[in-house]
């Protein structure tokens, strides 16, 4: 089973091509799949659509009364996905936004290399990155980015820290909530909270692996919402996030 959580806040110009687009993308794969997206408090039509594509896809939807930001957003999907799995080793958590720059056209690529054995599947820059380079303030946010990990922290692969659209094997969310116990997975918002997560959850994966998988920012219907400065504080956060320590490395 491939769980594939999305996040979304005020998305309706692109939520429900996306989720059309993962229904085909999906059927060409033929791999059993469940959206979780959850609605961060949506002022615009994305709730109607959502309600409306529930009626045909296997999409179930998180609805938040209050913004509760992209960190938080995300972990909240995670635990739900991890909640549903029945066989967590073999399950895929797949998370991905809901404003296009996520292409579904790559979940083959990382749903095979995830059935290749690997734990976490990231991305690297690929080809595009040259035809089609990032926004200037987002190739800074990488660099920053990088530096808030370090050199492969805790395992953690290289390639774009701040990229959200990665597989998970179920069983590394699940582990790591059990370490966590009552802390929560992700205490930082936007684009560090991906950062942030690589960080915490690579120590429970035994291999992970990078694909060649650019954000299509040019498909993107709406102005970023990217802050700058506050973007470099929560990254600068990052840095000084210490990984959970799994159960079998902890003193008796």
């Amino acid at each position: 089973m491939v769980y594939i959580c999305i996040p979304c806040r005020d998305e309706d110009r692109t939520i429900g091509v996306l989720l059309w687009r993962i229904r085909e993308v999906m059927a060409e794969l033929g791999r059993d799949y469940e959206v979780v997206v959850l609605d961060d408090a949506s002022r615009d039509g994305t709730p109607a659509l959502l309600e409306k594509y529930g009626r045909v896809l296997p999409l179930t939807v998180l609805s938040m009364r209050r913004p509760v930001g992209y960190g938080s957003a995300v972990e909240r999907l995670l635990r739900a996905a991890a909640g549903r799995t029945r066989y967590p080793k073999r399950d895929a958590i797949v998370t991905m936004q809901g404003d296009f720059t996520d292409d579904p056209g790559q979940l083959g690529t990382l749903l095979r290399t995830f059935e290749g054995g690997a734990d976490i599947v990231t991305s690297e820059a690929g080809e595009d990155a040259v035809t089609r380079p990032a926004p200037r303030i987002v190739r800074f946010a990488q660099w920053l980015g990088r530096i808030a990990l370090g050199r492969r922290a805790a395992g953690a692969p290289d390639g774009n820290p701040l990229q959200g659209f990665r597989a998970y094997r179920a069983v590394v969310v699940k582990k790591a909530l059990q370490a966590a116990r009552n802390r929560p997975l992700v205490t930082t918002d936007g684009w560090a909270a991906n950062a942030e997560l690589l960080k915490v959850l690579a120590p429970f994966a035994r291999r992970t692996a990078l694909v060649p998988i650019e954000p299509r920012y040019d498909m993107r219907w709406r102005r970023s919402r990217v802050r700058v400065l506050a973007t470099v504080r929560e990254i600068l956060r990052v840095k000084r996030v210490s990984p959970l320590e799994p159960e079998r490395h902890r003193a008796a």
